[in-house]
């Protein structure tokens, strides 16, 4: 039987959102006098603040990033009262992701591709199958130094892992949404990877100049 929440579904359903709207990014970038939005590649994600600000502040930005997603995803059900409802948790978890994608508190514009925060929304929703395309996500950068490339080949595993590993559940479904969406996030990446113009990870971008090391 359903249980009585704190919360309304739907009230969860926003405060998912407004989680996912915190722009992460853009505060560490204004901490340091930089914005994010009009160095390096332009976007709001931790890669972007890894090669503009370093590791010590796009590391935490990272785990800024992925913890919106899994937050809502662990903690919402419960709090609205839907501990039994997968699907909620799922909604919970796309609405984290859009909130990454198009942030409320930034007017809708200039988000995140959104990878960082579906990584916590599956780590909360396929906890195995997550950190084995995160495995893949490594291995493919450390061999090719292309954060996309890591991306978009983690991207498509993950549905592979939780297909073999649970079946073809809701999860999946909502998995395979996600990489095709992370795909058309990424459309610009992969036109450069073809060009063989893509940036590669750990070197500096001329635009970057004039932001902090």
């Amino acid at each position: 039987a359903q249980e009585e929440g704190v919360i309304h579904p739907v009230a969860g359903l926003a405060i998912a959102y407004l989680a996912g709207s915190i722009p992460a990014a853009y505060i560490a970038g204004r901490l340091h006098g930089v914005d994010l939005r009009k160095v390096g590649s332009g976007n709001l994600g931790a890669t972007n603040v890894v090669r503009t600000l370093g590791k010590k502040v796009g590391i935490p930005v990272y785990l800024v990033d992925t913890l919106k997603g899994l937050l809502p995803v662990v903690l919402l059900p419960e709090a609205t009262g839907q501990p039994e409802y997968r699907l909620w948790a799922i909604a919970f978890g796309i609405a984290a992701i859009l909130g990454h994608v198009k942030p409320i508190f930034l007017l809708f514009k200039g988000g995140g591709k959104g990878v960082a925060t579906a990584g916590g929304v599956f780590l909360g929703l396929a906890t195995i199958p997550t950190l084995l395309a995160l495995v893949v996500f490594g291995i493919v950068l450390k061999l090719s130094g292309y954060v996309s490339l890591g991306s978009l080949t983690a991207a498509a595993t993950l549905p592979l892992a939780i297909a073999v590993m649970s079946g073809i559940t809701p999860v999946f479904w909502v998995s395979v949404v996600v990489a095709v969406f992370v795909f058309w996030t990424h459309r610009a990446n992969i036109e450069r990877l073809r060009r063989g113009e893509e940036h590669r990870f750990g070197r500096p971008r001329p635009s970057a100049e004039g932001a902090q090391p």
